[in-house]
């Protein structure tokens, strides 16, 4: 058994990572923090995990990190990089935080508004985007687990660019989020009488993820990419929808992406001309792409639908730590999506 650390365990991430590993048959929890609820049971924080035996919440000072093999880290930006600078040696290091997912010190200040603070472990982690990074997460000690957004794009769209069937210049993601991958703290915006009944656009032109986009599109073509990204908020806990206006040929298209995922567990291509739902893969580390032509001769439509705190975040990172500890990356990921 592999002894597991989660640190911001109150969080939204935190409940879901505690809820993927109560089924996971090679790791056990041995400490969660959460600094301002310190001290209380972990069923207080979240009733509907009541029912597991798990560590009393405690300050990330208070852990023992003798014999701990990883670390889950479930902190905002900022915060995350200077504890994980902090930590021992030894311990393997899976980050939920954007902290470690751009390579170039100049593009965090960009998108994050300030300098790193452990520029020396960023040049080492390898982005969590587990169908591209298999081999280089395999042998990290830290990986830095993508943005939920981000992995809704780039999913359906780095196969089409690796395999060189679409133009790079003539990609639009929109994309609607549920609710809940604006975290779990108070803010106005995320009242219920704020977000019911309606959906916006937020974020337009200038949404962080952009960076992620930026990075992997160039680094996959070979040459600059810029997309047009705008996401949406819709009411709804869970789950992203994306719609992705590409220029290229139907039937290329969805042979590349069926070739790249024929053998991947967690993502699923549809029959050609079929388009996913965020309910078919709710509470699931599964992501469903989709491809339909469109009448105009050269656009195409690819889809992509995805759980934001499971195949967005906390099932990604679990699927990574599987792959650092030399377990089997679908141990405590394979259950079904909820429905209705």
């Amino acid at each position: 058994m592999k002894n597991i650390v989660i640190l911001g365990a109150s969080g939204y991430t935190g409940a879901e990572l505690v809820r993927l590993l109560a089924g996971h048959s090679g790791m056990r929890i041995k400490a969660l923090s959460a600094d301002r609820k310190a001290g209380l049971e972990y069923g207080e924080v979240f009733p509907h995990l009541r029912h597991l035996a798990l560590p009393r919440l405690c300050k990330i000072e208070e852990i023992d990190f003798t014999g701990v093999d990883l670390v889950f880290c479930a902190l905002p930006h900022a915060t995350s990089q200077r504890v994980i600078k902090a930590l021992p040696i030894h311990v393997k290091i899976v980050d939920l935080s954007a902290d470690f997912r751009l390579r170039d010190p100049a593009e965090y200040q960009k998108w994050y508004g300030g300098e790193h603070a452990a520029l020396e472990l960023q040049k080492t982690a390898v982005y969590g985007l587990t169908e591209f990074y298999r081999n280089e997460i395999r042998s990290a000690r830290l990986v830095a687990g993508t943005g939920c957004n981000a992995a809704a794009g780039l999913l359906p769209v780095l196969p089409l660019l690796k395999a060189g069937v679409i133009d790079p210049d003539e990609i639009i993601i929109n994309l609607l989020t549920g609710v809940s991958g604006a975290g779990r703290a108070a803010r106005e915006g995320m009242l219920h009488a704020e977000v019911s009944e309606g959906a916006h656009a937020y974020a337009i032109a200038s949404h962080r993820h952009l960076g992620e986009f930026d990075q992997e599109f160039s680094k996959m073509a070979g040459r600059e990419v810029k997309v047009s990204f705008t996401p949406h908020l819709v009411p709804q806990n869970r789950g992203i929808l994306t719609t992705i206006n590409v220029r290229g040929a139907a039937e290329a298209i969805y042979t590349a992406l069926q070739a790249h995922y024929a053998d991947e567990p967690f993502v699923y291509l549809l029959p050609f001309g079929q388009a996913p739902a965020t309910r078919h893969v709710r509470g699931s580390n599964y992501c469903h792409i989709g491809v339909v032509a469109e009448r105009v001769s050269g656009r195409v439509l690819v889809f992509s639908a995805l759980d934001n705190l499971t195949k967005g975040s906390s099932g990604q990172a679990l699927q990574n730590a599987n792959i650092m500890l030399g377990l089997d990356e679908r141990l405590g990921l394979e259950m079904a999506p909820l429905f209705p």
